[in-house]
């Protein structure tokens, strides 16, 4: 078996002690292009990674990481909206403060969500009730096997609460290299959600934008500083029946609609109510602040964050009868893996 060389540690925000035989930047077509083909010809593994900001790596990848660095911005105005087309790696918030800058209007609640472009669209990212499938058009994804391009258009790719279609491609045929977002020239800031509604109508987008982000800043930690993957879990969706039932003995969980029969509860306040704020396993930790967030202290191993995890996942089963799905996606030895069967 070829040696594992090259250290993973920088290049996602856990900072876990992982390794992968190669790990090769792809900053052009022509990058891509022969990666790809080297990899084919020694039959290899391969994963494309945007800034490993969403990410668990529960062992050594045994094979190359195709860093995704694609970059690109082209905006062409139209009566009544602006179109941008987005290469994947681009980083996301960096787009958000580019366009606000410029007079764009519309992602501000988004502000401060790490990672790249092409991981937005996978993850469906959202925040303070904004969603990434709101703005898209299409993505764009390169098909490997037939060397060609396609637009997925935003009915196609299936988008859900942190969720899309996109994740279950075959990620040795599909790589996304682009997105299309539309951004409404009629601009109404979205200030419905949380810490937000306390805030006047006639904010400005620069406003709302900062206060985003000192609000993210305030309430998560910095990965550059403590690594972490953000929202471990995703807030579950449940019927409010159950929830209902829920309420008779906790009449002070958190929940937001979803629709006419759903609701969505805060996870953060499930595991707080469990005790687990501080609790650790080894160097990984739930955050003192944000309950919703696994961290680094230092020196964690993947089977630190596993295990922690795991336990997480039973207190609030035995607890509430809630079952917490992983929002950060697992990553095993030869690529993804299930994230359920692995905390299971």
């Amino acid at each position: 078996m070829p040696s594992l060389t090259n250290s993973l540690r920088d290049y996602h925000t856990f900072a876990l002690p992982v390794w992968a035989q190669q790990v090769i930047c792809i900053d052009s077509m022509d990058a891509l292009w022969t990666a790809y083909q080297q990899v084919q010809r020694v039959k290899q593994p391969f994963l494309w990674l945007g800034e490993g900001s969403n990410t668990l790596f529960c062992k050594n990848f045994q094979g190359s990481v195709f860093l995704m660095r694609l970059k690109g911005l082209q905006i062409t105005e139209q009566a009544d909206a602006w179109h941008l087309r987005v290469a994947a790696g681009e980083n996301w918030h960096q787009l958000v403060c580019n366009t606000v800058c410029q007079g764009i209007p519309g992602l501000e609640n988004l502000a401060l969500i790490p990672g790249s472009v092409g991981a937005a669209a996978l993850q469906n990212i959202g925040a303070y009730g904004v969603e990434f499938q709101q703005f898209c058009r299409y993505v764009e994804l390169l098909d490997l096997q037939r060397q060609q391009l396609v637009r997925l258009p935003t009915s196609a790719c299936q988008f859900v609460y942190r969720d899309s279609a996109l994740k279950r491609l075959d990620q040795s045929r599909w790589v996304i290299t682009a997105v299309e977002l539309v951004l409404p020239k009629a601009w109404l800031p979205c200030l419905t959600y949380g810490e937000l509604k306390s805030l006047e109508t006639n904010i400005s987008p620069q406003a709302l934008l900062e206060q985003v982000c000192a609000i993210r800043q305030k309430k998560l930690p910095d990965p550059r500083l403590l690594g972490n993957a953000g929202s471990f879990f995703k807030n579950p969706v449940m019927s409010r029946e159950p929830l209902n039932q829920l309420l008779l003995r906790y009449p002070e969980l958190t929940y937001y609609p979803v629709d006419q029969h759903r609701v969505k509860v805060a996870a953060a306040g499930l595991i707080e109510r469990c005790g687990l704020k501080a609790f650790r396993i080894g160097d990984a930790a739930v955050h003192q602040q944000q309950a919703l967030v696994i961290v680094n202290l230092g020196q964690a191993t993947p089977e630190h964050v596993i295990t922690l995890a795991k336990v997480i996942r039973q207190q609030v089963i035995q607890q509430f009868t809630v079952s917490l799905e992983p929002e950060v996606c697992f990553i095993g030895s030869a690529g993804p893996i299930n994230a359920l069967e692995v905390l299971a």
